[in-house]
């Protein structure tokens, strides 16, 4: 059975409440998930994931770039997999996996380049959050 089951696009935001309106009034897009500065929407089985840009944000340009979020069935078995290759790299440039307070347990890794590489599976009943 395959373990990763999509890629999630993650799109940082000036302001929320406008993004999410264009995204449903405009794009036909649902909110599935909706926490703070943060919401998953999705429409036919593609989702995308946005936050909103400000102070706090790890996100952002002049922190780490985040790119990538690889949706999962089975983090810790990912992790059991990925686990040789990522004790080369700097204990700082791996967190996880942890569940967090938004409905995902996940595994990131800072990138050489300094992209952020999420790995995520849903702790929620329901589609990816």
């Amino acid at each position: 059975m395959a373990n990763i089951t999509q890629v999630t696009p993650f799109m940082i935001v000036p302001a929320l409440e406008s993004a999410l309106d264009f995204m449903v009034n405009v794009l036909g897009f649902e909110i599935d998930y909706r926490s703070g500065d943060y919401a998953y929407v999705s429409r036919e089985g593609a989702g995308m994931r946005i936050m909103e840009a400000g102070p706090g944000n790890p996100f952002q340009p002049g922190a780490r770039r985040f790119a990538y979020y690889f949706d999962c069935n089975d983090i810790d078995a990912l992790y059991s997999d990925l686990k040789k290759g990522l004790e080369v790299l700097p204990s700082e440039d791996v967190h996880g996996p942890a569940d967090k307070p938004y409905g995902q347990r996940e595994l990131l890794v800072l990138a050489p380049d300094g992209n952020l590489i999420a790995f995520g599976q849903s702790i929620l009943s329901g589609p990816p959050a």
